[in-house]
């Protein structure tokens, strides 16, 4: 079986409901305490084994890849000013893998950017995540769960999470039968059923692992809701064809694409911070 060394991570969506702080920066990089959303991705994708990260980003977004890649000017103002602890801060980030820079072509939607990074994925196994989510997972991240049970079953992987009956409304739900620990066999995926037509409270969010194949179906969909190219269509197509099972994953889940998510984000991880929490916390007391 192949090792999981690939990922891609989708940033190339235009952060509209952040406007106006999106219009110049994208919204993966806005700080969560004291580093971007993206910083905080990639940092548990690295965690999880993987060497070689595409980014999909667009026009506009120059500021992702100017964050993770080395900037010498930076480096020797910061040297003068004799700040070493920050030279080796801000080369850590850039040495967290091999980084590739592509900018998304072809029709609005979650299919294409894995579409895009084809030629760079190859005939292999490979992970795709979000760029505005991460999970707070101490004891495994989040992707090590999704490649854990990959490596179980060689079969593709996704992401499922405990959700309420407003989750149902908010999010893709999954009706699967539980197989042992924290994976289950798919059978359905309903989008956005609603708590009356559906008994399960299995939410499918970001983050995958796919084998080669779903390239094929990625090829066959058509443009669909709201005139975009989902990648649930390739998934449901896969999913007559072969087994696709889903991980339950265990950690505190950041919507950071949304206000209210991103918020919570901010407080829950500066509450964590080591060197702010404590004083944080005590703040926090006085306003609520």
């Amino acid at each position: 079986m192949q090792k999981i060394k690939k990922a891609i991570i989708a940033v190339a969506g235009r952060g509209t409901r952040f406007l106006p702080a999106t219009k110049a920066v994208p919204k993966e990089m806005l700080p969560v305490v004291d580093k971007p959303i993206l910083q905080y991705v990639i940092e548990s994708v690295v965690a999880s084994g993987i060497e070689e990260i595409v980014i999909v980003t667009s026009p506009g977004k120059e500021a992702i890849e100017k964050h993770f890649t080395k900037d010498q000017e930076l480096i020797d103002f910061l040297r003068d000013q004799g700040k070493e602890d920050k030279i080796e801060e801000i080369e850590k980030i850039t040495s967290l893998a091999k980084f590739t820079f592509i900018n998304q072509t072809g029709p609005y939607g979650n299919a294409t950017p894995i579409l895009c990074s084809r030629d760079l994925i190859g005939d292999e196994p490979f992970a795709v995540i979000w760029g505005d989510e991460f999970y707070h997972s101490p004891a495994k991240p989040h992707l090590k769960q999704l490649i854990d049970v990959y490596n179980e079953y060689g079969l593709p992987v996704l992401t499922a999470y405990k959700t309420d009956d407003e989750g149902t409304k908010k999010y893709g739900i999954i009706d699967a039968e539980h197989i042992k620990d924290n994976a289950f066999k798919v059978k359905t995926i309903l989008e956005k059923p609603g708590p009356d037509a559906t008994t399960s409270r299995i939410a499918s969010l970001g983050g995958f692992i796919f084998t080669p194949d779903i390239f094929e179906e990625l090829d066959k969909i058509t443009i669909g809701k709201n005139n975009e190219l989902w990648l649930a269509d390739a998934i449901d197509a896969l999913m007559k064809k072969k087994d696709i099972y889903a991980c339950m994953i265990e950690g505190d889940y950041h919507d950071t694409g949304s206000k209210l998510g991103y918020l919570r984000a901010t407080v829950e991880m500066g509450l964590l911070n080591p060197e702010l929490g404590k004083k944080f916390r005590e703040y926090l007391k006085t306003v609520v």
